[in-house]
């Protein structure tokens, strides 16, 4: 039993979407963080902070690296992260003489924050390649029924017609939009030590910082320990996006329930009306696009970090935004489904 609909045993069937979950397990975390270390010590050897032969030994354990997870989630309970646990443990595996050299300079919060910037560059790309399918299929309706005649409503009054190409524009353009903002997002690393002035790394901080962000493929700047304008960003744009679906599922919904204007193919069955087509999908991107409007607040009120660093605002980012990329995966999944689902729109 889960108390997450997106991972829900039957709930997931609809809101679920295992190919962008994957990439929220302990696992692909794990990973990402064996890869920030490995590539830290890489960088620092590179410009003379740790022997190479240490970075060579740290790399070659993280690449192989089982960790105990169980272990782990104790160490959490106790240290609030997962850092101090998994470090330990790479130290133990890595040997005494490594051993001091695993994690040197760094914090929690550059593993954990980098860890979540290398796997939302994947998802962002997924997303980007979703939407070009949406917008695309899109298109193809506003080819195929473009010129048919729609009621154009205001208000929800019938006001005066439209041509269903009119009505398909609201829905693509702003897809169109969100597709190359998504191209256009940057994905920081996160270094900076203690309290983010990276003392141990003294004069070779900045050159280090730049070698890890080269290594591991994001951007490198400053550290944001306490500035999370890009996970707000992130998520105001994942908002966006499952608003403009919303938008689409509610307007598939009201035309399936004027009835005449359209057809759908792939409608839900009721238990007790067997001559039902329920327009799931449509009504499901509503409940997402609501879902996902309600979480953003969430993630602004987290950017109020105290001082250097927050546990409490930090934390309340690990509830809300991966909900809010899962959330966002749906609403690109279904509305797929939705716009290939139209059988036809507007009337000759």
């Amino acid at each position: 039993m889960t108390t997450s609909p997106f991972d829900h045993p039957f709930l997931s069937g609809l809101l679920g979407d295992t190919e962008i979950a994957a990439y929220f397990s302990a696992e692909a975390d794990i990973r990402a963080m064996l890869s920030f270390e490995a590539a830290l010590a890489r960088a620092e050897a590179m410009h003379g902070v740790i022997p190479a032969e240490a970075a060579r030994t740290i790399g070659d354990i993280c690449a192989n690296f089982a960790a105990d997870v169980h272990s782990l989630k104790a160490a959490t309970a106790k240290d609030g992260v997962v850092i101090p646990g998994l470090v330990r443990q790479i130290r133990q595996a890595v040997g005494s003489e490594a051993g001091e050299h695993v994690h040197f300079g760094a914090t929690s919060q550059d593993a954990i924050d980098t860890s979540l910037m290398l796997r939302l560059k994947s998802v962002t790309f997924l997303f980007g390649g979703r939407l070009h399918s949406i917008v695309t299929g899109l298109a193809g309706l506003e080819r195929q029924f473009g010129a048919n005649r729609l009621m154009g409503y205001t208000r929800m009054q019938a006001a005066i017609p439209i041509s269903a190409a009119d009505r398909i524009a609201a829905w693509r353009i702003p897809l169109e939009t969100y597709r190359d903002r998504l191209t256009e997002q940057t994905f920081p690393i996160q270094l900076g030590g203690a309290a983010g002035t990276l003392e141990k790394l003294g004069p070779a901080a900045a050159s280090v910082r730049a070698s890890l962000a080269q290594e591991l493929g994001l951007t490198e700047e400053p550290q944001w320990q306490s500035r999370r304008m890009h996970i707000a960003d992130l998520a105001n744009l994942y908002s966006l996006i499952t608003g403009s679906l919303g938008k689409f599922g509610q307007d598939i919904a009201l035309l399936a329930e004027a009835g005449g204007e359209i057809e759908l193919a792939g409608g839900g069955a009721s238990s007790a009306m067997a001559h039902k087509q329920n327009p799931v999908a449509a009504e499901t991107l509503v409940a997402l696009a609501r879902f996902n409007a309600t979480q953003l607040s969430a993630i602004h009120h987290s950017l109020v970090h105290e001082q250097e660093r927050s546990g409490a605002a930090w934390t309340l980012e690990w509830l809300v935004l991966p909900q809010m990329v899962m959330a966002t995966a749906a609403s690109l999944r279904l509305a797929r489904e939705l716009a290939g689902n139209i059988r036809r729109l507007g009337t000759g």
